[in-house]
């Protein structure tokens, strides 16, 4: 059951554009350098930069609760952030400085217009990423998975509502649900696989038009009776994975 690596992703502002790698090194107990890095606060979260923990995604400027943010494009180079959207100015600025972060809030806030709430900010923290859950490093999503709903349900699913790091084809539809603790190697990086990805409101959003249009999660419960789509896997000896890399059969629970 070697499955190959056919796209690998980062998103360095939580809940905006997906950034294409040919490869990334995988560091024990991290996520992918530079991946949901920056996010942006809309209304006071309770993140606290000099203390960072875990805060529920909602608090921020994300697809399950803004899909309008579906229709921003942006790119990170370094620190230096760029971002357009149909109807808004283009915007350019280094998220390393103040002028930056200030300035891409505010950009972000004529976006959500009426869903702005007063002190939108953009936050980092020092060796901390805002990962959808702060145990699960890297996300793999099995496409024949992803066929298999699209078969069920008689219409297609682009793959990338389920924001991954890593997409792999050669695995029969479903099986990764079933290996929770066990070991996978990805590329030369051996991993444990933590545990299946409940997915949320954020996969009912077109990533192309930013349209609310697929009820993706309902339809996930009602042909399979879960909320599951990919995996979560927790690094435990680092390595470099590029896409083409196989993702081996999993070994034994550990």
């Amino acid at each position: 059951m070697e499955a190959l690596i056919t796209g690998m992703f980062r998103y360095p502002v939580k809940g905006f554009s997906a950034e294409s790698l040919s490869q990334a090194e995988l560091i024990p107990g991290r996520a992918i350098a530079q991946d949901r890095r920056w996010v942006v606060e809309n209304g006071p979260s309770g993140f606290d930069p000099a203390a960072p923990r875990y805060v529920p995604k909602m608090k921020f400027a994300v697809l399950a609760a803004h899909p309008v943010v579906a229709s921003a494009r942006t790119r990170v180079e370094g620190t230096n952030l760029s971002a357009s959207a149909p109807g808004h100015p283009a915007f350019q600025g280094d998220l390393a400085a103040e002028a930056g972060r200030d300035g891409f809030a505010g950009w972000v806030g004529g976006l959500l217009g009426e869903d702005a709430h007063e002190g939108v900010r953009v936050l980092e923290a020092p060796d901390y990423q805002f990962l959808d859950h702060p145990a699960g490093h890297i996300s793999i999503v099995n496409l024949a998975s992803v066929r298999d709903l699209e078969a069920r349900i008689g219409q297609p699913v682009d793959p990338m509502r389920f924001r991954a790091n890593l997409y792999v084809e050669g695995w029969p539809p479903w099986v990764e649900n079933g290996w929770k603790g066990r070991s996978l190697l990805v590329g030369f990086a051996r991993t444990t696989v933590f545990a299946p990805i409940v997915r949320c409101a954020a996969t009912e959003v077109d990533p192309q038009t930013a349209e609310k249009d697929m009820p993706l999660v309902e339809h996930l419960f009602d042909q399979y009776g879960h909320r599951d789509c990919g995996i979560y896997v927790q690094v435990s000896h680092g390595g470099t994975v590029r896409v083409g890399d196989a993702c081996s059969t999993p070994g034994e629970p550990e």
